[in-house]
Parts: C-alpha cells; sequence; structure tokens
C-alpha cells in the first residue's frame, strides 16, 4: 500500500516508518511539521530508503495535503500528528486545539475530498486510521475497573480532551460521509527514540548525569506500559485488517506505579552502568508536587484486537525497559542534542490561574 503517516518524525510515528520501510511491502509518505518532538534523526535509517518519503509540512495546510494525497496517490492514511505531552498541554492548550482538533478536521475534509474522487477497488479499499490514547477515558479507581472500545470517554486533560473532540470528528466523518475509518486507542509506550522531557527517558538520562529523579506526587498514579515496536506492529495490523468503524485498544498488559517504573529503571542501571560511588540509582529519586489532574489509573483491555486480529505485545515491561536503557546508553548521539537544544529542564504543566493580563501560580 501507499500509506501516508502524518506525524512519522515523532516517537510512535518514526517507529511506524521504520516498521513499514524495514518490511518493504509498503511504500511510505511521511508529513511531519518538525516541532520540538519532531526529529528526523530518528529515521536515519529509513532515509535512503527507496520506498519512503519525507514531506516538511503541516496538516493544518489543506492544500499541502490535498497535493500530497493526489501526487503520491495514497491508499491509507496513518493519523498520529498530534501534540501529545500533559504537561504541555497544561501550560499552553491552544497549540493543542489547533493540531489536534482543527488539524484533525482539516485531514479528514482532505482525506474525504480525495477519497470521494477515487473509483472502484481503490475507494473500496481506501483507510483512515485515526491513532488515540487510553487517556480520553479518563480516570479509574486503583483497584478496580478496565478500559474497553466502550468505556464512555471522560477526558481530564487539555490533551485528553483535544484527542477525544478529534476521536468524535473521525467517528463523525464516517458516520456522516461514509469515510472508511478505523481508531486505535492505546496506553502509555516507550522505547527507543522517546523524547528526553518523558517519564522513562528522563529518568534514565537524568540518572546518567547525576540529576534528581522527579515523581509526581507520592508515585502512586497506575499506568498500562507498552513498548513502541508492538505497537508500530499493532497499528500496521489494524490499518490492513481492521473492520471499517471499528476502534481497537492496544495495550501491554503491564500497570506500573510510576514509583515502580522508576525503581526498575534504578535496578536495571544498578547493574548495567554502576555509579562510581557504588550506591544505588534509587537515592535519586525525589518526589515533587503532583500534577493538576492527575489520573490515578489507566488499565487496557486489549482482548478484542487480540480475538479479531490476532495481535499481542511481544515484549514484556522488563524485556522492552531492559532494551530501552540499553538504547539510550548507547546512543547520546542521538538524545544529547535535544538536552541541550530542546529540553529546558524546567518544570511543565504547574496550574497557573490568569487574571486580565496577568499569569499566577495557583
Amino acid at each position: 500500500m501507499r500509506v501516508l503517516v502524518t506525524g512519522g518524525a515523532g516517537f510512535i510515528g518514526s517507529a511506524v516508518c521504520r516498521h513499514l520501510v524495514a518490511k518493504g511491502e509498503d511504500e511510505v509518505i511521511n508529513l511531519d511539521c518538525l516541532t520540538y518532538a519532531g526529529n528526523l534523526a530518528s529515521l536515519k535509517s529509513v532515509e535512503g530508503s527507496p520506498n519512503y518519503t519525507f514531506v516538511n509540512g503541516n496538516i493544518c495546510d489543506g492544500d499541502l495535503v490535498d497535493a500530497v494525497l493526489r501526487e503520491h496517490r495514497i491508499e491509507a492514511i496513518m493519523h498520529l500528528a498530534a501534540e501529545s505531552h500533559v504537561d504541555r498541554s497544561i501550560d499552553g492548550p491552544e497549540t493543542f486545539v489547533q493540531t489536534n482538533i482543527v488539524g484533525t478536521y482539516r485531514l479528514l475534509n482532505s482525506a474525504r475530498n480525495y477519497w470521494e474522487g477515487l473509483g472502484g477497488e481503490s475507494k473500496e479499499k481506501f483507510r483512515f486510521h485515526h491513532v488515540s490514547t487510553d487517556e480520553v477515558f479518563g480516570d479509574l479507581p486503583f483497584d478496580s475497573g478496565i478500559f474497553t472500545e466502550t468505556t464512555p470517554y471522560a477526558p481530564s486533560s487539555p490533551y485528553s480532551a483535544s484527542k477525544a473532540a478529534s476521536d468524535h470528528l473521525v467517528r463523525a466523518w464516517h458516520e456522516t460521509y461514509g469515510l472508511p475509518i478505523v481508531l486505535s486507542n492505546c496506553s502509555n509506550n516507550y522505547g527507543h527514540y522517546h523524547f528526553p522531557e518523558k517519564l522513562i527517558p528522563l529518568v534514565i538520562l537524568n540518572a546518567l548525569e547525576e540529576k534528581p529523579l522527579p515523581i509526581y506526587g507520592k508515585g502512586e498514579n497506575i499506568r498500562d506500559w507498552l513498548y513502541v515496536d508492538d505497537h508500530a506492529q499493532a497499528l500496521e495490523t489494524v490499518m490492513k485488517n481492521g473492520k471499517v468503524s471499528q476502534s481497537y485498544n492496544i495495550g501491554g498488559n503491564a500497570e506500573k506505579t510510576n514509583l515502580e517504573v522508576v525503581e526498575t529503571i534504578c535496578q536495571f542501571l544498578d547493574k548495567k552502568l554502576p555509579r562510581s560511588n557504588a550506591k544505588s540509582y534509587g537515592e535519586l529519586i525525589s518526589f515533587v508536587s503532583d500534577r493538576p489532574g492527575h489520573d490515578r489509573r489507566y488499565a487496557i483491555d486489549a482482548s478484542k484486537i487480540d480475538t479479531e486480529l490476532g495481535w499481542k505485545a511481544k515484549e514484556t515491561f522488563e524485556t522492552g525497559l531492559s532494551k530501552t536503557i540499553d538504547w539510550y546508553l548507547a546512543n547520546e548521539w542521538w538524545w544529547r542534542p535535544l538536552r541541550v537544544e530542546r529540553y529546558s529542564g524546567k518544570r511543565l504543566g504547574e496550574r497557573t490561574s490568569v487574571a486580565g493580563n496577568r499569569q499566577e501560580t495557583a
């Protein structure tokens, strides 16, 4: 297939591009506007491949998207372009509304117009795959519940609200206009090429630099963790074999508290790269004030994608995390420039109140 991947220079998008290009069955066109989290260095392994093309552009630019769809005769869209960091959405929600809602709306319009102009088998096989998050479902109690595809939406942050809105737009374009869509909602991803402000790479790199390892609140919040290469394979499966109009939850069946995640990283590093003072990296753990509106727990029921499409995560949390740490230890060329040039180290996402033109920490 000729596949347009939006946001293909981001963390998950680049994993999808590397996976599809290396597999060699599809032609991949990567459309990305290269925001702070977009990094072409993450695609170094495929940049010269004959079945890979990069286009620098924004999904909000309808004319550009129209041209890309026509020029490359696209047969499927995998929509991953999004602002995705919850803390940044608390500080600056407008960017999330613009990219995740307005951008998705404009991409849907371009996809609809293009699809309606196709004929025969090309029109029948076309797919719009919208990639979303489990955060749209909101909060779960610590001791019960799990997200299924029918869980009601209850987003808590500007980020999750913007993704919920985009999910609803995608479904509406199917119900109203007939656009053939599939959706997927994933749990927390981790792995190589992950931007350094996210929890797992932040902790790994702070530990290497003997800096504090910050954990929100008491570290009791629970997430289901999914290795990014497993996710890339699942997304291909949904795109090619998912049923039109259906959504699929994708998870790693690996619920961990944030404290457990950080402690496991420290335990691996104690063995892989002992500190010069012979102390555990765990002594660097530092508890900081909690994130506003911090959901207690996310947990994914991925039985539908297993039963209907035959996908299961291959990596356990421990095997995936060990591979992730090894990658960061071996690839300073990739993360060092980001730590220096794009990651300020400043705490993001502290709640603010605005009165007139005056902004104060609440």
